[in-house]
This record gives C-alpha cells, sequence and structure tokens, in this order.
C-alpha cells in the first residue's frame, strides 16, 4: 500500500487524501482514515494510535474508535492486514465504463526508460510551434485541400486502406505515450502501458496515477499530454503527405482529429474528463452524480453530501451533471428507437462485405479479404459492446432495486409495474413490423429527430423522405404508398449560371462538390461561351451536364467563341457526362475568326467508372441576317434540340456524337436554303480557308474564312461544306487514372464555301476515360 497524500488544488472543502493498494486500485480516504493509516505502524499500539490522530487532527479519538475504523473501513478496503497478518479479501470495483481485460506490455521501469526522450517535447520552446503548426495544417486539410482524394484513394486500394488503419491503431499507442512523457516532464513517475477493452473495443492506457501528486498544471499537462502526441502525427502524416503526394496519407490528419474530438468530450472516462476532473480537483466526477442530483432537490441544498465541494468547483460539477445525464439519457432513449434500423443495416453490411470477401479469395486479393474481414469486425463490434451495456445496465438496475425494495412489498409492486411498462415500450420500439428493420438507405435524412417518425420533418427536399402536395391524374390507377411507390420526375431550377445564350440541365443539387482534383478548376465561360462542366464526387451516381448555347457574331465583332465540355470522376461505379454544343453564325464579314472547341474527360482515383465528354461547335458564315423563315426553322430545331437535352440520359453514349450530327445538317440546311433564296454572295463564292495553330491564331488564309478546332482530321460532308471531327479516348485501369486525359490540341481545320456561298466548319471534341 503507497499513500499518496492530499491532492493539491483540491475542489473540497476537505481535501481527501489518496493511497494505491498492491493492485493498483487507487482509494480516496477521508482526512481522518488518512491520519489512522499514517499513524498506524508495527510498534504502535491502538492506544498510541489513537493518541497520535487526536494530535493530529485536533479531536479526541478513542482506541475503540480506532478499532471500528480499522475494523469497518480500512481492512475492507484492503489497505490493512488482518490481526493474523493475512490479507483480507477485497472486491476491485467494477465500474461499467473501466478497462476490462487489461495486459501489460510494460512494466514501469520500461515504460520510464522509453517514455524519458520524449519529455523535452514538452518544454514551451517546442509545444508553441507545434501548436501554432497543427492548427494550420489542420484547417488547410479539413477547409481547403479536403478529404475526397483521400478518402477515395484509401478506400479504392484495399493495401493503403490497411495501411491506414494500421497506423490509426499505432498511433493510439503512441498517444498513451504522450501521457508518460508530460508525467515524465512534470516530475511524476508514469507506471505500467498496455491495452484493454473499454466496452468491446479494444483500447491503451497509461497508469499515470503518480500524477496526483502534481500540481493541477502539472495534472491537465499529464491529462492532455496524449493529444499533444496526437498533433505531432498530424504534422508528421503532412510531411509524408509534402514529400511523396499520397493523398491516402492525409487520412491520417482526419483520423487523428476526430480521435481528439472524442477524448475531450467529458461524458466517458476520456482525456476530457480527467481534464475536467483535474481543473475542479474532483477526482471522481461519476460518484459525485448522485449527490449533486439530491443536492438540488428543494430542502437538500445544504445537506452535508452536497456542500461537500468548494463552491465554484459545486457550481462546475452541477453544470457538468446538468448536461451529462440529460446527454446520456438522451442517447440511450435513440439508441432503442433505432436498434431496429441499425440492425437491419448491420445485417445487409455484413452479407455485403461477405459476398466481396468471397470474391477477394477467388481472386487470390489476400488484403481484399482483410480489408473485408476488418470491416466485419468493425460492423458486430459495436453490437457487442451495445450488448454488453445493457446486460450490465440490466443486471444492475435489477440488483439495485431488489436491494432497496427489500422488506416493502408496496414499492417492488412499483417497480415491477414500471419494469412491465419498460419491457411494453421495448417491444413497440423493436416488434418486427412493416419495414422497422429496413436498412439505412444514403438519401434518408439520418437526423436526430429522424429517429422519431412522428417528429420527422415532412418538407420535401432533394435527397430527402417527406411529403408534398401534387395533382394526380384520374386514369392514373391508384395513389402511390410508401409500401407501393411510383417513380415521379420533380423538375428543380438548375443554380449554374450559364454563359448569355446558353440554356443547360444539369445533374445534382447545383452546388460545386469539394474539388480533389490535382489541377486547377476550369474558369467559367465568357461572354459568347458555351462550358458543360460535370464534376462527380459521389460514389454509385450518374451525373450529365448538357448545355447549347446559340451565337451570333455581327462584322464589327470577333468571333473568339469557346465551346467546352469537361467531365470530371473521383468516385466509384459512377458516370459522368459533359455534352457541350455551341452554333456560331457570322453574320457579315467578321475579320478576326479564332473559335476554340475543347473537351476533357478525367478520371482521378476513379473505380469502376465512365466518365465521357463531348463538345461539337459548328461555326457557319451568313451573308446577312436569316430571313422569317429561317428564323422559324432556326427555332424549330433548337427546340427539337432541348428536347433532346431532357433525355440525353436515355441515349446511348455511342449515339449522342451522331444525333448532335443530324441537328447539325439541320441547321446547315437552313442556311444553305436561306442562303439561295437570297442569291449569290459575290466573292464569297471563292472558297476560303485558314488553319489554326495550338494557340488558335490564324495563321494562313483569308480571315474571314470560318475555322474550326479540333482533336482530329477533316472530312467532307459532301455537299460543299467542310467539317473536322476527332476522337481522343483513354482507357483507365480498373482501378483508377493516375493522370488527367483531355482531347489533342486543336488542329487546323479548312472551310470551303457551298454551292450557295454559305462557308462553314463544325469541329468535333471528344474524350472517354473509363475505368
Amino acid at each position: 500500500m503507497q499513500l499518496l497524500g492530499e491532492v493539491p488544488g483540491s475542489g473540497y472543502r476537505r481535501p481527501p487524501a489518496l493511497a494505491r493498494r498492491g493492485d493498483g486500485q487507487v482509494i480516496s480516504l477521508t482526512p481522518l482514515l488518512h491520519q489512522v493509516l499514517l499513524a498506524v505502524d508495527d510498534r504502535r499500539t491502538v492506544a498510541e494510535v489513537a493518541e497520535q490522530v487526536s494530535t493530529a487532527t485536533g479531536r479526541g479519538v478513542r482506541p475503540e474508535d480506532v478499532r471500528q475504523l480499522v475494523d469497518a473501513s480500512l481492512r475492507p478496503l484492503g489497505l490493512l492486514r488482518r490481526a493474523d497478518g493475512t490479507e483480507p479479501e477485497v472486491r476491485r470495483s467494477n465500474p461499467l465504463l473501466a478497462l476490462k481485460l487489461r495486459r501489460v506490455v510494460t512494466d514501469p521501469a520500461v515504460t520510464r526508460r522509453i517514455t524519458a526522450p520524449f519529455a523535452v517535447l514538452f518544454s514551451p520552446l517546442i509545444v508553441v510551434p507545434v501548436v501554432v503548426a497543427f492548427v494550420a495544417v489542420s484547417a488547410w486539410v479539413l477547409f481547403s485541400q479536403g478529404l475526397a482524394a483521400a478518402t477515395a484513394q484509401a478506400f479504392g486500394n484495399p493495401a493503403l486502406f490497411l495501411a491506414v488503419v494500421v497506423l490509426t491503431v499505432l498511433s493510439a499507442g503512441f498517444h498513451e505515450f504522450g501521457h508518460a512523457a508530460a508525467a515524465r516532464y512534470g516530475g511524476s513517475t508514469p507506471g505500467a502501458m498496455g491495452f484493454g477493452f473499454y466496452l468491446f473495443w479494444p483500447a491503451f492506457y497509461t497508469d499515470v496515477t503518480d500524477s496526483y501528486t502534481l500540481g493541477r498544471a502539472g495534472r491537465v499537462r499529464t491529462d492532455l499530454g496524449g493529444l499533444y502526441f496526437n498533433a505531432l502525427v498530424v504534422l508528421a502524416s503532412f510531411g509524408v503527405w509534402w514529400l511523396t503526394g499520397w493523398h491516402a496519407v492525409l487520412l491520417l490528419v482526419a483520423t487523428q482529429i476526430l480521435q481528439m474530438i472524442r477524448q475531450l468530450l467529458p461524458l466517458l472516462r476520456f482525456d476530457g474528463y480527467h481534464v475536467l476532473a483535474d481543473l475542479t480537483g474532483v477526482p471522481d466526477l461519476y460518484q459525485r452524480i448522485g449527490p449533486i442530483l439530491k443536492g438540488l432537490v428543494p430542502g437538500h441544498w445544504h445537506q452535508p453530501e452536497a456542500t461537500a465541494l468548494k463552491t465554484w468547483a459545486r457550481v462546475v460539477v452541477i453544470a457538468w451533471v446538468l448536461i451529462v445525464v440529460p446527454l446520456m439519457a438522451l442517447s440511450l432513449l435513440l439508441v432503442v428507437l433505432s436498434l431496429p434500423r441499425l440492425l437491419g443495416t448491420a445485417w445487409a453490411a455484413l452479407g455485403k462485405q461477405a459476398d466481396l470477401l468471397g470474391a477477394a479469395f477467388d481472386d487470390g486479393d489476400v488484403l481484399g479479404a482483410l480489408a473485408r474481414v476488418l470491416a466485419m469486425v468493425a460492423v458486430v463490434v459495436p453490437f457487442l459492446g451495445l450488448a454488453y451495456v445493457v446486460v450490465r445496465l440490466v443486471k444492475g438496475a435489477v440488483t439495485g432495486v431488489a436491494r432497496r425494495t427489500e422488506g416493502r412489498p408496496g414499492r417492488r409492486a412499483l417497480a415491477a409495474v414500471l419494469a412491465a411498462a419498460l419491457v411494453a415500450g421495448l417491444a413497440w420500439a423493436w416488434w418486427p413490423t412493416d419495414d422497422r428493420y429496413r436498412p439505412v438507405r444514403a438519401w434518408e435524412g439520418g437526423t436526430v429527430l429522424d429517429a422519431v417518425p412522428a417528429s420527422s420533418s415532412s418538407a420535401l427536399t432533394e435527397g430527402s423522405l417527406g411529403s408534398a402536395t401534387t395533382v394526380w391524374p384520374a386514369d392514373a390507377g391508384p395513389l402511390p404508398t410508401a409500401d407501393r411507390p411510383v417513380l415521379a420526375m420533380v423538375l428543380v431550377p438548375a443554380d449554374q449560371q450559364v454563359a448569355e445564350g446558353t440554356e443547360g440541365t444539369t445533374g445534382g443539387d447545383g452546388a460545386a462538390p469539394t474539388w480533389v482534383f490535382p489541377f486547377d478548376r476550369p474558369p467559367a465561360p465568357g461572354e459568347g461561351d458555351n462550358q458543360a462542366l460535370a464534376v462527380n464526387t459521389e460514389d454509385g451516381s450518374v451525373l450529365y451536364d448538357v448545355t447549347f448555347a446559340l451565337v451570333w457574331v455581327d462584322e464589327d465583332d470577333d468571333a473568339l467563341n469557346r465551346n467546352e465540355a469537361y467531365a470530371l470522376a473521383s468516385c466509384r461505379d459512377c458516370q459522368t457526362v459533359a455534352v457541350a454544343f455551341q452554333v456560331v453564325l457570322l453574320v457579315g464579314s467578321v475579320d478576326v475568326v479564332v473559335p476554340q472547341n475543347l473537351s476533357a474527360a478525367v478520371n482521378y482515383a476513379c473505380v469502376e467508372c465512365v466518365t465521357y465528354a463531348l463538345a461539337t461547335q459548328l461555326v457557319v458564315s451568313l451573308p446577312g441576317e436569316l430571313g422569317a423563315d429561317g428564323q422559324r426553322a432556326l427555332a424549330e430545331i433548337w427546340a427539337d434540340l432541348q428536347e433532346f437535352g431532357e433525355g440525353i440520359e436515355g441515349i446511348p453514349l455511342a449515339e449522342l456524337r451522331d444525333r448532335l450530327t443530324e441537328f447539325e445538317k439541320r441547321i446547315l440546311d437552313v442556311v444553305q436554303q436561306e442562303s439561295t433564296d437570297a442569291g449569290p454572295p459575290g466573292e464569297a463564292d471563292d472558297p476560303a480557308t485558314g488553319a489554326t495553330t495550338d494557340d488558335g491564331t490564324i495563321t494562313d488564309g483569308d480571315p474571314a474564312g470560318p475555322t474550326g478546332s479540333d482533336s482530329g482530321g477533316t472530312t467532307d460532308d459532301g455537299d460543299g461544306s467542310s467539317g473536322s471531327t476527332g476522337t481522343a479516348t483513354t482507357t483507365g485501369a480498373a482501378t483508377s487514372t493516375p493522370a488527367p486525359s483531355t482531347s489533342p490540341a486543336p488542329t487546323s481545320a479548312p472551310a470551303s464555301t457551298t454551292e450557295a456561298g454559305t462557308p462553314s466548319a463544325t469541329s468535333t471534341a471528344e474524350a472517354t476515360p473509363t475505368g
């Protein structure tokens, strides 16, 4: 037995003393018991001990009082031997939230030796820059860089996923080094280090009981030492990313921050609990819940148990109790209500992981199999912990109620009625009716209120379950229900801003997803430009962005129009399509004609994905404005084009280009007919040719002639117009495409004059990486 003395900075009015038994259990003692232990030795008699205690405490203590304290308190606590010299049988406390099945990895001597070099890290000259750097790196990762690329890369590669998991577990052990090193820096002696199970979750621990001999600042430093070492892991992870460029390493930053947040919560016996306990000087916060709640009852405010704490410490502990008790009760209620859905989700997840595990075994993928086994363990362990907690709570409640109602049949009958009501409530919440055990779906809200159906919101928003008033046709059959839903289309205004003269349809909610690609976002389209930008980072989704633009260029203006289609994907089992179609009509003699037609399809950390970008640009020279008939015909074509865009998701990707070519021919027919009706254009009968360099400038030929830019050669459409088409196709492996793939730089596209004197050029850029 070791006497640790009074706790410095205690929140008690009469500071308790601490004693540590041989089995490591720390006991809190009243001042009187502490003085008795100090006076007891192998030489003093009971009378001498009583005299010594009376002198130390200033109270009259008789020998029979000493015998009573020894027999009723000290020996049952295991702090004194029996009169015959044998050790008393003691029952070690077994609180619900204690670490179980402890196994020592390093004894105190080894712990002191391996943690001594780390104590220097707690020098203020090192702590301040480390904390500043940690804040800067965390802010950059969370608010600038983002974790989408890291998540996709890690979860798409079993080896990286396992590496992240292993390093996260090792960092938890390094966290305990921080506690021990902080204790060494403060002057106390750390004890054994090891691991155990906390509610069925494996956890590391360090015995820093000796830190109770430190002042308040030293104890808080010891409590925060583990979090400080988590910050060091964050900086080390950032350094590895800086040197290697492996995005998956940044997931360690997220895991450390989440671990730190969890540790700071003062609910369970994590670091935050110990920080609060050491700040207030009340090491047994959970044991104070009962006295605090009793003291809040009118008439009990001044009872001894309620007034044992100093005023400021009592206020802090009361606030803690009033926060923790309702939160724990609410958490228990939510777990009870949502347990059927959680069990259904876990069962579905286990089935999916089992299928993937079988596929990994069939393919001989050892790392993939280990990743699936780890995922299945992660699904099962929380429910084992939950079952353990429920069994302990029920057992403790039954035992406590039986003890308190012994010999009181009225109270026992009332307890039986309450227990029956509780069982009935659980039966109502867990009875397998309807779809109560259905898995949680991705589109469900998952908010706290969603756990209670009557309290969930009924507003119909994208991605949520709700209701809205609608018109149901009389001949459409019976009304749909939750069990028999009917697919419906809801038109939502697109939030994406498009250039003047463009119209488009886009998937998603219009909000730009997190940018995960290793290059800058394409600049927004300028005046007269057209851009389709589909950025997909959602697994299992289909995203289309389609834009159409009709641009008129007068002879006083320059034709510098850009038509761009970008399909960018970083997801799993997803489809991303961008289609940009632009028609540029040059009215009269336009001196500068430098159109650009670009497409890019990029797979980045993309697995089992189809990414397709198609940009088609038609540039036509007109001798003058179209007539009324031509305007009307062009409007009809454009209406058909819009209808085509609305149903484009149902058209195979291989047919998109041909369908757009049909619209091009229709537009050219209208222009040709108008030009024929207007008579010969004179000088326009001479073929006009032009060439476009990589930077899009005209280097040879008539500057007023039509040009086109594309990714391929030219073809003759047979009607006197000249068109250029090209295809750039890249195919990624089944895992991901490490670098972006785009269409080649524009090449020259000649233009000739139609029979009616209407020069035109068509350019098509297509890019399709698949993975």
